[in-house]
């Protein structure tokens, strides 16, 4: 039967605004942002969904609170659905991440950090969970940018390296069925 998987972004925080990249510090949704991601709970109703997971950092719980809280749909959060840690660069310009970014695939950021190959491990392990306990249902997760190409990678076969380099194309949300 296989787990319909539908896939988020957290709201765009003041970070993005500012053009921040967050990696593994919390991140806060912008005033703006805050309603939309109350929107996001209007646009994908939770009734529709058996669970919600989300990353555990601020940003995408946060999104994920103001989506659902109250809405009786179970918010569950999971440290493999979290950004890639950029390492030095986690707080530092987008722009410089970008310029690197190519170089990070398979090689660890600096500091201590991530390579990206290491979230398509993390969010894999979390597929693997998916699939056990969710089969037959539709479930919703919100996460982040390195998430969604961990499952372009893993679900769609699209190269990674061709993932991290292309321009950022947001749409509302990407659906898969697990099988």
């Amino acid at each position: 039967m296989g787990v319909r998987l539908v896939y988020e972004t957290h709201s765009v925080t003041e970070d993005n605004e500012a053009g921040i990249a967050t990696g593994w510090l919390p991140g806060r949704l912008s005033e703006q942002r805050r309603r939309l991601a109350v929107e996001l709970g209007q646009r994908r109703p939770a009734a529709g969904f058996a669970a919600v997971w989300s990353s555990d950092l601020a940003r995408a719980v946060e999104t994920a609170d103001l989506a659902y809280a109250g809405s009786g749909v179970p918010l569950h959060v999971d440290a493999r659905l979290r950004e890639c840690d950029y390492g030095t660069l986690n707080g530092g310009p987008v722009t410089e991440l970008e310029r690197v970014r190519r170089g990070h695939v398979d090689v660890p950021f600096p500091g201590g950090g991530q390579s990206y190959r290491d979230v398509v491990d993390a969010t894999a392990g979390f597929l693997a969970d998916l699939r056990r306990d969710h089969d037959g249902e539709r479930v919703l997760v919100i996460a982040h940018s390195a998430n969604r190409w961990a499952l372009q990678h893993l679900l769609d076969g699209t190269p990674l390296e061709h993932l991290v380099t292309a321009p950022f194309a947001w749409q509302p949300g990407w659906e898969w069925t697990l099988t």
